[in-house]
């Protein structure tokens, strides 16, 4: 099988998957593009069900075009440079794209297992807004194999191409929701014995705790204000990570970095 023996793109698809750069079409599709070559490679991976890829797309001349069609044979098409720069998020497209399948979009009953494990963390977007930050803290939680990530209303969207790239293919990795509220939702965790953990400049230094309890959520706040006044009202532990020296050289630490630091701390 050669390249030119790949099927072309039609024009009607091509028009529905440069309409998922946009959030609307992304949640009414239920679906979400992903580019460059480590991260569809990464999802084709760590894909749940088959059914979850869509379509795999590949830019004219690229030499992982075969290898695809092999393993993927009725779901690769072939795109032209153009068709490329239209799908591209970046200035220097990549040439090789994937649309997959979001994961369920419902929120969890009591009933749906996320929050009864005996011994569990999950992490809470409180409006972080940068699409990089969430999807970097989607894959760090993936590491420390957190239970869940959960996304308040304003925080980015988990499907943005930015955050799916961040997230370099570990979308699938956990489980991930949104939710209207997320007080409501910390409140529902709570009842269920979870202690909620908010990081914060205003906190206690999070070295200082020499044990941290069997069921946590680990909130990381609004990267400009921090955890929601609403939040931290409802919080177990405030903590803060300590700058190093007498002078503070910079306002805070990346939202992301808090993040990975505190996980750390946390599981470790």
């Amino acid at each position: 099988m050669t390249l030119l023996e790949i099927p072309a793109l039609s024009k009607a698809r091509l028009k529905q998957y440069v309409k998922l750069h946009q959030k609307k079409f992304r949640d009414s599709e239920g679906l979400f593009l992903a580019e460059g070559l480590r991260t569809v490679m990464e999802l084709c991976r760590n894909i749940p069900d088959e059914e979850m890829l869509v379509a795999l797309l590949i830019r004219e001349g690229e030499p992982e075009g075969e290898r695809f069609f092999q393993t993927h044979k009725r779901k690769v098409f072939s795109i032209s440079d153009r068709e490329s720069s239209q799908l591209s998020g970046t200035s220097t497209p990549q040439g090789i794209f994937g649309v997959f399948r979001q994961m369920s979009q419902s929120e969890p009953t009591a009933e749906s297992g996320v929050g009864r494990l005996a011994k569990s963390f999950i992490v809470a977007l409180d409006d972080v807004q940068d699409p990089g930050n969430v999807g970097t803290i989607l894959r760090t939680a993936v590491w420390f194999g957190a239970e869940a990530m959960i996304c308040s209303a304003a925080s980015a969207d988990r499907y943005n191409t930015k955050a799916v790239r961040a997230c370099a293919g570990s979308i699938y990795g956990i489980r991930h929701y949104g939710v209207e509220h997320l007080y409501f939702e910390l409140r529902r965790l709570q009842a269920l014995g979870y202690s909620i953990v908010s990081a914060s400049l205003d906190g206690i230094d999070f070295r200082e705790f020499s044990s941290w309890p069997e069921k946590q959520v680990l909130v990381i706040g609004n990267e400009a204000n921090g955890v929601s006044e609403p939040v931290q009202t409802l919080t177990d532990r405030l903590v803060r990570i300590p700058h190093r020296g007498r002078k503070q050289g910079v306002e805070s630490l990346n939202a992301s970095v808090s993040a990975a630091i505190l996980m750390e701390r946390i599981v470790l």
